[in-house]
């Protein structure tokens, strides 16, 4: 068995000049970082080390279980570190847009329950309008979804683009106006479609809203009418429209937004929805 306390000896052996100065390093006699030496090569049955009076050098073997060593003693540390730091207790308030839990949130949200087993998750879905109004009345502790126009709060995540979706084999009408499928208002995507179609001199027609994409999505499947989603979501039986002069539909910047005075199991999972790749 490679005892960890061994190739801790063993890696500060391979860094240092002699045995004597890995022992001042390891605040360990010299002697003991001798029969550490001595027992691991015993234990892989392989020489470390070749040395003299006046030098200390790996072997070919010392060098390739260096590598496994070094492997062996980052992933002791990090198991150490998650067993022996303060569990984290409380609860966090955390608001997205459904188009997020469509997408990879739910992984996000998996690795944080690892982690924290012990903080709740007070989840809220909807749309981004709506999650503005809720942090703005101090009801999420967190929110991810689009930045609305004209708001530069929050830390920038990525940028999707929005496109044109429509049951497949539909045909997008040129003679009449668009038949709509969009988000109830208030929607940051209701409005960047809206203005869209409205620079380029597109007439238009709402056949059917919702309050999420969901149920946007259900209403292209059943045939109603084109609707907008950004591309991560964008279902299968769905398929993307080209055709028929629509105008190009700019990107989305999704965010994600913390309230004052944040707890620390919301600055964990703040740093964890930052360091993920939801897109």
């Amino acid at each position: 068995m490679l005892n960890p306390l061994w190739l801790r000896t063993f890696a500060t052996a391979a860094a240092a000049p002699s045995f004597t100065e890995a022992a001042r390093r390891l605040e360990l006699a010299q002697p003991t970082v001798s029969e550490h030496i001595r027992q691991l090569e015993k234990a892989v049955n392989r020489r470390l080390f070749v040395r003299d009076t006046h030098s200390l050098a790996l072997t070919t073997d010392g060098r390739s279980l260096l590598v496994h060593a070094q492997i062996i003693l980052d992933a002791h540390a990090n198991a150490e570190t998650l067993f022996t730091a303060p569990r984290l207790r409380g609860r966090v308030r955390l608001g997205t847009a459904d188009d997020l839990a469509l997408g990879r949130l739910p992984d996000v949200l998996a690795s944080f329950r690892r982690l924290h087993p012990e903080v709740e998750l007070d989840l809220a879905i909807g749309p981004t309008a709506e999650l503005y109004r809720f942090m703005d009345n101090g009801e999420l502790d967190l929110m991810i979804g689009k930045r609305r126009r004209g708001d530069r709060r929050g830390q920038r995540l990525y940028r999707e683009p929005l496109v044109w979706c429509a049951r497949e084999g539909i045909t997008v009408p040129t003679d009449v106006p668009l038949p709509l499928i969009l988000l109830r208002a208030p929607s940051v995507t209701r409005d960047m479609v809206l203005a869209t179609l409205a620079r380029a001199g597109r007439s238009w027609q709402i056949v059917c809203t919702s309050s999420s994409y969901a149920g946007c999505y259900a209403a292209a499947r059943a045939g109603l009418g084109i609707t907008v989603q950004p591309g991560a979501i964008a279902g299968a039986g769905l398929a993307p429209l080209t055709q028929g002069g629509l105008p190009g539909l700019p990107a989305v910047e999704f965010i994600a937004l913390s309230a004052p005075g944040l707890s620390q199991p919301g600055r964990a999972l703040m740093d964890l929805i930052i360091q993920s790749p939801l897109h």
